[in-house]
């Protein structure tokens, strides 16, 4: 007993120096561990296939594990961002992708939470990698507009930057972004906007109305393929162009739980929170509509991103998931840093661990 007590003080004691003596022991162990950070190029270790990152797999509402919509897509060597919810550009960061590797950013449409995050997602790809031309987004008519009013905003810390830290950090030419519009394709039809002997990235047409222009984005690397929905109601359309995929990245709002949303609102005297949550409801796919999708196009896995509402206590998951397990089994509720491969040659589907 005399051996544990005095035990358990040596312990305490060692505890206690350690905790006193942290900043001096952070000085020795940091320098390795940042030399580490700094050299690590976590895109290089992923097998030749496509891979997705969610930088973002929230909606408009406030959720601790989950930010504003963005996806990161990895084709072989070449980086891809659809959308740039708020949070995007530092979850990125925290996961270790380098944003300054973007090839481009496309945009599925033009609502607050899938663009506000654009001004910095541009401006950590401009100096993270010393770019010489801006960064491209792709979208249907009407990024033109978005990209002009995020340019103009950034216009005054572009020259910041380069006054600060001199044109070979920050070459000018590489501020913002720069446009690259298309036309809506017809409905149930597509339109490929990127290609090279390996990838291929096609816009669809969705349906979230009033919300028009809305697109989603399938993206073929060699034998492998992807699709993510945008926002969207039901869609034929994605039904068709997700046909034997091997994932469907998809947004599902629970119907029931935002309906008690604008229950709540109206016993609480708040008409118009009332109605907002009553609105929203009728533009966006169901967790259930999603599977059902999933399962009549026959998709390897579904992964639900732009998830509504907040799952902010337990049990909500639950009720947000309810029903889907009688349509299609194969699914993941998205966090932010929630990332799956898909490796060339295989028809492996890999979940890696969130680095978030």
């Amino acid at each position: 007993m005399k051996k544990r007590y005095v035990a358990g003080i040596i312990v305490i004691l060692l505890t206690m120096t350690v905790y006193s003596q942290r900043g001096e022991i952070m000085l020795k162990i940091l320098p390795g561990a940042l030399d580490t950070m700094m050299s690590a190029q976590p895109l290089a270790a992923l097998p030749d296939g496509l891979h997705i990152s969610l930088c973002g797999a929230g909606g408009p509402m406030p959720s601790a594990n989950r930010s504003g919509p963005c996806v990161a897509v990895i084709a072989g060597e070449q980086l891809f961002i659809v959308d740039a919810g708020t949070n995007g550009a530092r979850n990125l960061g925290r996961m270790g992708i380098n944003v300054g590797q973007a090839e481009a950013l496309l945009l599925t449409h033009f609502h607050s939470d899938h663009i506000d995050g654009l001004g910095e997602m541009a401006m950590i790809r401009w100096v993270a990698d010393n770019n010489s031309s801006p960064l491209p987004v792709y979208g249907p008519e009407g990024v033109a507009d978005v990209v002009a009013g995020f340019n103009q905003a950034y216009t005054r810390d572009a020259k910041h930057r380069t006054d600060h830290h001199g044109v070979a950090v920050a070459p000018p030419s590489g501020a913002g972004m720069s446009i690259v519009s298309f036309a809506l394709p017809d409905a149930g039809e597509s339109l490929t906007v990127y290609a090279n002997d390996n990838l291929k990235i096609e816009m669809i047409s969705v349906d979230h109305f009033p919300i028009t222009p809305a697109v989603a984005y399938k993206f073929t690397y060699k034998d492998r393929s992807l699709l993510i929905s945008g926002d969207t109601v039901k869609s034929p359309a994605i039904e068709k162009h997700s046909a034997g995929i091997d994932l469907l990245v998809h947004e599902a709002l629970s119907t029931k739980l935002v309906l008690l949303m604008a229950e709540s609102a109206a016993r609480s005297g708040n008409p118009l929170r009332e109605k907002l949550f009553n609105d929203i409801h009728d533009y966006h796919t169901t967790p259930v509509e999603a599977a059902e999708i999933a399962r009549d196009a026959d998709v390897g896995h579904l992964l639900y991103y732009h998830v509504v509402p907040p799952l902010i206590a337990p049990g909500m998951e639950t009720i947000w998931l309810e029903g889907v397990d009688k349509v299609f089994s194969d699914v993941t509720v998205g966090e932010d840093g929630t990332s799956i491969s898909l490796p060339a040659d295989s028809s492996e589907i890999i979940h890696r661990p969130s680095a978030l």
